[in-house]
């Protein structure tokens, strides 16, 4: 407009040229001017949305509707926080399979080891047992049982775990011997350890089992051989003078009673009547010494038990007699089994007819594998009174006996002609009363050496 009214206050020809073109070349320069700050604000807000392309809505709406933006703003921290909660998950869940495989390992670990493994709170509660130490026990379903309930609060392993847990006492590969609920003697190494919180206060007990029972059975069969073995050569010449002074001693008795009359008659028979008892016993004993020239043969063992049987139920007919199970044969001496076999059955009926109520022998076989070995398990059981807890560990040792008129040989000649045949035998009390012994012999027998004793010239 300016430009305008001077163009009318200065009127020419050649003045009105010039400030046309001039006119011309400033609206020129203003539209190129808006065209470029147009292009550059086009080109701004591309940069723009380029750098931020997923705020750009919200920048927009930031100008336009605060609210709006805050929205946007809000969904997109709640997106993060979405995407932040998927991360923590996948975590988590990569940290609980890793618990769980590590759990499951250490439960194979524990129900695979070949020891028994125990593991008790301070309550006294057993939290852990493995398969090992439910075995060694004799007791099944031992976890969240009381320690003294399960194991007997007189046990030995009771009364260790229950000094552990009060003193924080470690015991380290002890020996102990411990009874099933079934009434089997085993022997146990066991070591238990305190556990211990950061103040020192026991939380609980670890104990470690392992069942020595077969480990001292045969330490056992070879102190008995070995003593055996001294027995015979120590004895050989105290057992021949004991035979020739008592025949002398017979002899002479003899002879007074034959040529005298009374008292002395008497005296005489006296003398007779305890020479032959020392006789006998003087013969058992030598029969015990003397190394054992034992035959290998097949044996049928269900014949043998039906012969045994038929002379025990001859001389105790008031007695039940019974044999159930499976007999294999086997090979060894039938004269020396019988033997043996017949020494058990009549102990057992003994037993069982000193009763008010009716006697009653039980004999039972079954095949077992016992460290690799098919063994023939024959067990003889009674009702009777039972063995005192005292005798059990005494009644295979020579010349301990509990009867009257016994030697104190028998069972002990049972003992030698089984571990002469490989095998062994031992003996308990039943839970419900009455004694068992059981026999094991080896249904593949390889017949060990004979005792060397200089008895066996006798």
């Amino acid at each position: 407009m300016i430009l305008l009214g001077a163009l009318q206050v200065t009127p020419g020809p050649s003045n009105s040229t010039w400030m046309l073109g001039a006119a011309l070349l400033t609206l020129t320069i203003l539209a190129g001017g808006s065209l470029f700050v147009f292009a550059l604000r086009r080109m701004l807000r591309g940069q723009e949305r380029t750098a931020a392309a997923d705020d750009g809505a919200s920048a927009k709406l930031s100008t336009d509707n605060p609210v709006a933006f805050m929205t946007a703003s809000m969904q997109a921290v709640i997106q993060k926080l979405r995407e932040q909660e998927k991360e923590l998950a996948a975590l988590h869940r990569s940290d609980r399979e890793r618990a769980q495989q590590t759990e499951k390992l250490s439960e194979a670990v524990t129900r695979n080891m070949p020891a028994g493994l125990l593991l008790i709170n301070s309550a006294g509660l057993i939290t852990i047992a493995n398969p090992a130490a439910e075995t060694a026990l004799g007791v099944r379903g031992l976890s969240y049982r009381r320690c003294s309930e399960a194991l007997g609060s007189e046990s030995s392993l009771a009364k260790l775990v229950t000094t552990c847990l009060t003193q924080a006492q470690t015991y380290r590969r002890a020996e102990i011997e411990y009874t099933t609920p079934a009434g089997e003697l085993r022997w146990l190494g066991v070591t238990i350890s305190p556990i211990q919180n950061d103040t020192g206060e026991v939380t609980g007990a670890l104990c470690l089992l392992s069942d020595l029972t077969e480990l001292a059975t045969l330490q056992h069969q070879v102190r008995v051989k070995e003593s055996l073995a001294a027995l015979g050569e120590l004895s050989a010449g105290i057992a021949h003078e004991f035979k020739n002074s008592l025949a002398t001693i017979s002899g002479y008795a003899q002879m007074i009673r034959a040529e005298s009359r009374g008292e002395p008659a008497e005296n005489a028979r006296l003398i007779l009547e305890q020479t032959r008892s020392l006789a006998h016993v003087v013969t058992e004993f030598l029969k015990f010494a003397r190394p054992l020239d034992i035959s290998s043969e097949e044996i049928a063992l269900d014949s043998l038990l039906a012969r045994t049987v038929a002379e025990v139920r001859d001389s105790s007919p008031g007695v039940e007699i019974s044999v159930t199970g499976d007999f294999e044969h086997i090979s060894g001496d039938d004269t020396l089994l019988r033997q043996a076999l017949l020494n058990l059955v009549r102990n057992a009926a003994e037993a069982a007819g000193g009763q008010a109520f009716r006697g009653q022998v039980r004999l039972h076989g079954a095949v077992e594998q016992v460290a690799g070995r098919a063994m023939q398990r024959i067990s003889i059981s009674d009702n009777g009174p039972g063995i005192p807890s005292g005798d059990l560990a005494k009644i295979f040792v020579p010349f301990y006996t509990t009867k009257t008129n016994g030697t104190g040989l028998g069972l002990a000649i049972v003992q030698k002609i089984v571990l002469q045949h490989g095998g062994s035998v031992e003996a308990r009390n039943k839970t419900e009363g009455g004694a068992e012994l059981i026999v094991w012999l080896p249904s593949s027998h390889q017949r060990s050496g004979t005792l060397d004793s200089v008895a066996a010239g006798i």
